[in-house]
C-alpha cells in the first residue's frame, strides 16, 4: 500500500540547509499498521507529513497504493491518504460546528456538500448525532479527536496517517481512541501509518516499528520484538529503557 524509496527532506538553502530526513526507504502492506518511533526532533512527522502532501521539500519517490503522487498531488492522488494530528484543540476550527468541520474535506474535494453524511460519521466514532450542531468547545479532548478521526474517514481514504494521537489526551482516553482506531482500522481494511514516542501505544498499535534517530531509520523491530524488549540497536536499547522507568 505504501513505498517509499530513498525520501530525503531538506529545509533553507545553500549553507543554511538543513536536511532533516536522509535517504529513508519502507514499505507498509495493506492492512499493516506501520509505527515509527523516536525522540522529538528526529524526523519522523516530517515522514508523515511528506506522506500526506503536506509538505513539498521532499525528493525520492512515494508510492501510493500503486500510484507515484508528486509533490503537488492531484485530486485522486490527495483521496488516498488523510492525516490526524496531535492536538484536538487545535486542528478542528473553533468556530465551525462540527456537522460543518465533518462535511469540509468532502466540500473541499468538489465532492458534493455532504450535510447527508453527517451523522453516520458521528455514529461510527460512537458519538449521538446531537453533536453535529456543537462547536468544538464544547467537547472535551477525547471527543475532539473522535471528531478528528471521523473527518479523515470522510473521503474514504485507503491510508490514515496518525501523528501522535493521544498524546494530547489524558490517559484514561487514549485507550478509547486507540481501541477506536484499531475497530475502524479492522472494518474498513484501513492502512496506518502511526508517529508516537510512547511505546506503549506503538507496542498497542503496531505490526512493525522503525525506530528513528537523526533523519535515519536505526532499527526496525517486529511485534515480537516489542512484546519481548528485544532491540537491535543501542540507541533503541535505550529508548525502551527510558519507557520502562
Amino acid at each position: 500500500m505504501i513505498d517509499v524509496q530513498e525520501l530525503s527532506v531538506s529545509f533553507g538553502n545553500g549553507a543554511s540547509a538543513r536536511q532533516v530526513v536522509k535517504n529513508v526507504s519502507f514499505s507498509v502492506a495493506k492492512g499493516e499498521t506501520l509505527g515509527i518511533v523516536g525522540e522529538s526532533g528526529c524526523g519522523k512527522s516530517t515522514v508523515l507529513r511528506s506522506l500526506a502532501g503536506l509538505d513539498r521539500h521532499w525528493n525520492g519517490r512515494i508510492n501510493l497504493a500503486g500510484t507515484d503522487v508528486d509533490k503537488v498531488r492531484t485530486r485522486d492522488q490527495m483521496l488516498l491518504t488523510q492525516m490526524v494530528f496531535q492536538d484536538p484543540y487545535g486542528s478542528l476550527h473553533p468556530r465551525h460546528r462540527i456537522s460543518r468541520v465533518l462535511t469540509e474535506p468532502i466540500r473541499a474535494m468538489g465532492l458534493g456538500k455532504g450535510w447527508d453524511k453527517v451523522d453516520a460519521a458521528l455514529q461510527q466514532v460512537g458519538l449521538p448525532v446531537s453533536f453535529a450542531d456543537r462547536f468544538p468547545h464544547q467537547l472535551s479532548g477525547g471527543q475532539r479527536q473522535r471528531v478528528a478521526i471521523a473527518r479523515a474517514l470522510m473521503l474514504q481514504p485507503q491510508i490514515i496517517l496518525l501523528d501522535e494521537p493521544t498524546s494530547a489526551l489524558d490517559v484514561s482516553v487514549q485507550a478509547e481512541v486507540l481501541n477506536l482506531l484499531a475497530d475502524l482500522k479492522d472494518e474498513r481494511q484501513l492502512t496506518y501509518v502511526l508517529v508516537s514516542h510512547d511505546l506503549g501505544v506503538i507496542a498497542h498499535m503496531c505490526d512493525r516499528v522503525l525506530v528513528m534517530k537523526g533523519g535515519v531509520f536505526v532499527d526496525a523491530l517486529s511485534r515480537e520484538d516489542l512484546y519481548e524488549g528485544r532491540t537491535h540497536n543501542d540507541y533503541s536499547r535505550m529508548l525502551f529503557e527510558a519507557s520502562a522507568l
